[in-house]
């Protein structure tokens, strides 16, 4: 059973097309787990409502932001907004402010429509 389904938007797509193949495909197979178990190893709420996919390979600690979108009464779906590769223990504020802004703009273009 999928608890929620993942959606990325264009940063996040450009972010995980630059990663080598085999961090992306340890990258979906966190997320995809994520989406079963809810596991808080891999799936994680920062602030502000903006949740992090968690994934260690080789040392590096990469990251998707993400924010919920519950407005359409399916499925709960969870937005990764951008991905970066984290060097001290803490997701820095500017990049989870960039969530924000990403999120604030998903809504506002999904309203337009």
């Amino acid at each position: 059973m999928r608890y929620f389904e993942t959606i990325f938007l264009e940063d996040a797509n450009e972010f995980i097309a630059g990663l080598d193949l085999k961090i992306i495909r340890k990258i979906f197979y966190n997320i995809d787990i994520a989406e079963q178990t809810n596991d808080p190893k891999l799936f994680k709420k920062l602030q502000n409502d903006i949740w992090e996919f968690r994934t260690k390979y080789a040392k590096l600690q990469i990251r998707l932001l993400a924010f919920w979108d519950k407005t359409d009464k399916k499925e709960t779906l969870v937005i990764a907004t951008h991905g970066l590769i984290k060097k001290i223990d803490k997701v820095p504020a500017k990049e989870i402010d960039r969530a924000i802004r990403l999120r604030d703009k998903y809504f506002e273009n999904k309203q337009k429509k």
